[in-house]
């Protein structure tokens, strides 16, 4: 199998400095607790990979998510997509669409990482801006292009959380703003339907 980059950029989901994969950057990487949080990513990620037909669609999508929960702050992520209509939304609403973003991003993994022909992640460097990290790492397939992933983090619930994932500068989360706006104009429950629609989409077995 080989990764593309729009599966790539499309981790949201998926998606990170592996023990034994990680060249540049590694003793960095290694001291860095963002750094650190997207290793424990990036090692479930290869664990779906190369486990991927045994496993399926379903066993990919529980044996990732308590990796990308873990990861990503999906909470402010779902906020920041929804935009400024997030705050007349109630808590009730607000709680409905962050499940419903949660299990579109976790079937983005099991989508998109479904298979395994000798990939890698590398972490290239670890900046600090302001109260955020940035991590830019890639994605090695064998004898195709690398991907470049870059993420943002910062701190919440006491850990490093992922806020948002780039490829070549491009934000996904941005992507996911303007794919969402109609629904979000129309309110929660279309846009909790429409979250639920792409997350069975990408569920369907391949």
């Amino acid at each position: 199998m080989s990764i593309t980059r729009r599966a790539g950029l499309g981790l949201l989901l998926s998606l990170p400095l592996l023990p034994g994969t990680a060249r540049r950057g590694q003793a960095q990487g290694a001291a860095d607790p963002a750094a650190a949080q997207i290793e424990r990513l990036h090692e479930a990620v290869l664990g779906i990979m190369k486990n991927a037909q045994a496993l399926g669609i379903e066993g990919r999508y529980r044996q990732i998510a308590p990796a990308v929960e873990a990861a990503f702050d999906l909470p402010a992520m779902t906020a920041f997509a929804v935009g400024s209509r997030w705050s007349s939304f109630s808590p009730a609403e607000q709680a409905q669409v962050v499940e419903a973003f949660t299990r579109m991003t976790v079937a983005s993994y099991a989508h998109n990482f479904n298979g395994f022909s000798g990939q890698s992640f590398v972490t290239d460097r670890v900046e600090p801006r302001g109260e955020e990290r940035i991590v830019a790492t890639r994605l090695l397939n064998p004898g195709k292009e690398s991907v470049d992933l870059t993420y943002r983090m910062h701190q919440a619930n006491g850990s490093w959380r992922i806020t948002d994932v780039l490829h070549d500068s491009i934000s996904e989360l941005g992507i996911r703003r303007s794919e969402f706006a109609a629904s979000v104009r129309q309110g929660a429950p279309t846009l909790v339907q429409r979250l639920k629609e792409l997350s069975d989409r990408l569920m369907q077995p391949g």
